[in-house]
């Protein structure tokens, strides 16, 4: 884990023996179960270090410091469970909910939490617009994280409902957002939302244009959102 450990100290994250060896664990775990189903294209060992794992951590560009100790986390549309897996290997103090709307790729995310004995790790199986609208769920989470989950207007919609006021909301994504972010205005005025970030990924093999999306959640969303399942998609704020 050469290349994580060398990528992190660059965001400050300094990773001891201990969490390279889970990290090394969840890539043996990926590699596997990627061989019966399909939970990434990204398998080769120094790419999945670089484009999955660090990757996740640029978190840090959004969080100076990481999350702080005790933070309520979800990662909303998990999959593999980037970004929050790496969040909470990298900062195991966190109290991480991974929130993943496939039944497959939810039964691999209780394998890895189980796997390395990790605690403090939620899995909820469930599509966005129906777990945001539960009581034990909504405007709960200090940090809410998402990462190639759909376009800005969209994904705000997703994950704002979980995000309680003076919490943040952070997605990754590549490329110029400029025109994305624009057209989230009515979207972020919706939902409670207000942008307090747009930075640059500069971290060495993280090279594609990468930039880390922060938005504060600043008043309530109206008990209408998030809309039925299927709706933010195909009819953007």
């Amino acid at each position: 884990m050469e290349l994580l450990a060398r990528g992190a100290r660059e965001l400050g994250i300094s990773l001891t023996a201990h969490q390279l060896a889970q990290f090394e664990g969840y890539y043996q775990e990926l590699a596997r179960w990627n061989q019966r189903m399909n939970l990434t294209a990204i398998t080769h060992y120094p790419d999945v270090q670089v484009k999955h794992f660090l990757d996740s951590l640029t978190l840090c560009l959004a969080v100076p410091g990481g999350p702080s100790p005790g933070a309520r986390v979800i990662d909303v549309g998990a999959g593999a469970g980037f970004p929050g897996l790496p969040l909470k290997l990298a900062f195991p103090d966190i109290d991480l909910t991974l929130a993943e709307s496939t039944g497959k790729k939810a039964a691999f995310l209780r394998h890895v939490v189980e796997t390395p004995g990790l605690s403090g790790v939620t899995v909820q199986t469930g599509r966005a617009e129906e777990l945001g609208r539960l009581p034990d769920l909504r405007e709960s989470f200090d940090l809410v994280v998402s990462r190639g989950l759909a376009r800005l207007p969209t994904l705000l919609e997703y994950t704002l409902p979980f995000c309680r006021c003076g919490g943040l909301t952070v997605t990754f994504k590549h490329g110029d957002v400029q025109q994305e972010v624009a057209s989230a205005a009515n979207a972020l005025a919706t939902l409670g939302g207000r942008l307090a970030g747009v930075h640059p990924v500069r971290v060495s093999g993280l090279t594609d244009d990468r930039v880390v999306v922060a938005v504060a959640k600043v008043w309530p969303t109206p008990d209408r959102f998030p809309r039925r399942p299927g709706l933010p998609a195909k009819r953007h704020l």
